[in-house]
């Protein structure tokens, strides 16, 4: 039998390799993570962080160190060469329970994400190790790394054994050429020069897109008093121009006095790309951040586009792990990752577009943008960022609404769409659309017998729940059902309305298996379940809903759960039937 050294290889010790090597460890799993450099990047490069990354760091128990290098409700505002403003992205909503974007300054951020696997006995973060091979044996994987020190000077070979191998080092990544997929996109030629300066010489909070026809920028105020600007170079100024003081100080001249005072922390120059692999998994072996997708900047997404990745891997290898699932769950991560880092990119692009009209496709855009400021409809569209594709999973772990079959979900119903849709008609949104699975389960604040106006989350965990609107989950679940319910340490739970509760814990306590009683104390879940056609609804380990239905429907619901997730039906202290069933 193989011994292994590690589960899980993390390479690479990003942003996406620390928060998954992170996630791991908070669920009980070994991760050792190489990294060829012998520091992290100390010079800021991602300044956009959003609500579901968040969401994730405090999965990882890690929002509290990171929230002090943040900035919320970071406005970003279009303007043209004129100084006005097309567009406004200013979000307002906290439906997952944090403003929707922050500003953030990475080399702190990334040093705490290191800091938090020395909360880890078994999860070791190695520098000066460079990844040069990799063998999947079929039931575990070799890494060979040559470890360097700061000269480049070769001191040692070594080779970790684990179960699993996940690729987070970036754009060039050795692990994505090692697997032999496409690495599908564009490459545009455009460069931009991006210069980083303390003590913020113009003060003024959030961001600017500057759609100049002259020469496009970027403006950014940041935490810590950071200021950055991005300026796209021409085709005929060749990056070598960056490197003169005067060409510098003439970019920055229009936008701030005496450049040449400016106290610069970082300059460099980088061309926007919009990749995407073709497969996100071969074996035993997974991509993930960069190394998975490259995409523009102009929407802030690389870093929250990596932590989705981490976010929807992490929970699947723990639940492997365990013996909780088959290796199929693992297929899924490809399946439900690649459509929307792939949308993020199309958006992206789009906007890039958007910023280096010329002259004559600038005026039109400027025309265009104030007719489409006068419409309230067409104004929230950008302000509230609706633009912004939000990930839905139409396949992989979840289960159709509408018919509960495993592993594929419709985005909706339609009226007049069938017996189920007529009967439920009353509950079709404006939109049509009636069935919440596979998007993202809202996180209000709420109250139990033991915490008083909390985050859902510190309620539910970072694990399976299954929970019903204003009833107790138990009656309808069999004995069969409740056996799985203990195996896969889902948690139950009744939402209530909070003068409710007290009600619900007294009648619940008898109950044939705990049921926490959570109070919607600002009647936010209420409205959630008031405009679908569900009682109940199975969430995810990373909070997005895997299966929604009527109440009396549970048993069923919990059945095709399992088959979507390839969840093992045998007890946790005896090991499943080979070839059995999931």
């Amino acid at each position: 039998m193989t011994t292994f050294d590690t589960d899980v290889v993390v390479i690479g010790a990003g942003p996406v390799g620390l928060t998954l090597a992170n996630l791991l460890g908070v669920r009980g799993h070994q991760a050792t993570v190489l990294e060829a450099r012998h520091e992290l990047i100390d010079y800021p490069r991602g300044v956009g962080l959003d609500d579901e990354s968040i969401r994730t760091l405090h999965t990882a128990g890690l929002w509290e160190r990171v929230q002090p290098f943040t900035v919320p409700h970071h406005v970003v505002r279009l303007v043209n060469g004129t100084g006005q403003v097309l567009a406004t992205n200013n979000p307002r909503t906290q439906e997952f329970g944090y403003p929707r974007k922050h500003g953030f300054v990475q080399p702190p951020v990334d040093k705490e994400l290191a800091a938090g696997l020395d909360r880890f006995p078994d999860t070791d973060l190695r520098f000066g190790h460079k990844v040069v091979g990799l063998e999947d044996h079929g039931d575990h994987v070799t890494v060979t790394a040559e470890r360097r020190d700061t000269d480049g000077e070769l001191t040692d070979t070594i080779t970790v054994t684990a179960r699993y191998a996940v690729g987070c080092e970036g754009g060039s990544s050795f692990t994505r050429k090692w697997m032999g997929v496409d690495f599908e996109g564009k490459s545009p030629s455009t460069r931009w020069v991006v210069v980083d300066v303390a003590d913020d010489p113009i003060g003024t909070p959030s961001v600017y897109l500057g759609a100049d026809p002259r020469r496009p920028y970027v403006s950014i105020g940041l935490p810590q008093g950071i200021r950055r600007w991005e300026f796209m170079l021409h085709d005929d100024e060749p990056t070598e121009l960056c490197d003169d003081p005067a060409f510098m100080h003439s970019l920055l001249r229009r936008h701030v006095p005496n450049p040449a005072a400016l106290k610069v922390i970082n300059q460099r120059t980088f061309t926007h790309h919009g990749r995407v692999a073709s497969d996100f998994r071969k074996g035993r072996v997974f991509l993930a951040g960069d190394a998975a997708h490259l995409m523009p900047v102009w929407l802030g997404q690389g870093w929250n586009s990596g932590i989705r990745d981490a976010t929807n891997l992490a929970w699947k290898l723990s639940a492997v792990l365990a013996g909780d699932a088959s290796d199929a769950l693992l297929d899924t991560y490809t399946e439900e990752r690649r459509k929307h880092a792939s949308d993020m990119i199309d958006v992206n692009m789009a906007a890039g577009t958007v910023m280096k009209m010329g002259r004559l496709g600038g005026a039109v855009r400027d025309v265009a943008a104030s007719a489409l400021n006068l419409v309230p409809k067409w104004k929230s569209y950008f302000t509230e960022l609706r633009f912004k594709p939000m990930p839905r999973y139409a396949a992989g772990v979840v289960v159709d609404q509408a018919t509960l079959t495993p592993g594929r979900a419709s985005a909706g119903f339609k009226r007049g769409g069938g017996a189920l849709t007529s009967r439920l008609a009353p509950f079709v949104d404006s939109a049509g659309e009636l069935s919440p699975v596979g998007l993202q389960f809202i996180q209000p604040r709420v109250t139990t017998a033991d915490a008083t106006v909390v985050l859902l989350d510190d309620v539910t965990g970072d694990w399976w729940t299954l929970a019903t609107w204003g009833t107790n989950p138990t009656a309808f679940l069999t004995e069969a059902d409740l056996a799985l319910v203990r195996r896969h340490r889902i948690k139950l739970v009744s939402f209530m309305p909070e003068t409710q509760r007290p009600w619900a814990e007294g009648e619940f306590a008898s109950s044939p298996a705990p049921v926490t009683v959570v109070g919607d104390t600002t009647g936010a879940l209420k409205d959630w379940f008031d405009v679908r056609a569900c009682g109940l609804v199975v969430l995810r380990p990373d909070h997005f809903v895997a299966a929604a239905s009527l109440t009396r429907q549970a048993s069923r619901a919990l059945a095709a759960l399992c088959k979507a997730a390839s969840l093992t039906t045998a007890p946790a202290n005896e090991p499943a039937l080979e070839g059995a069933p999931a």
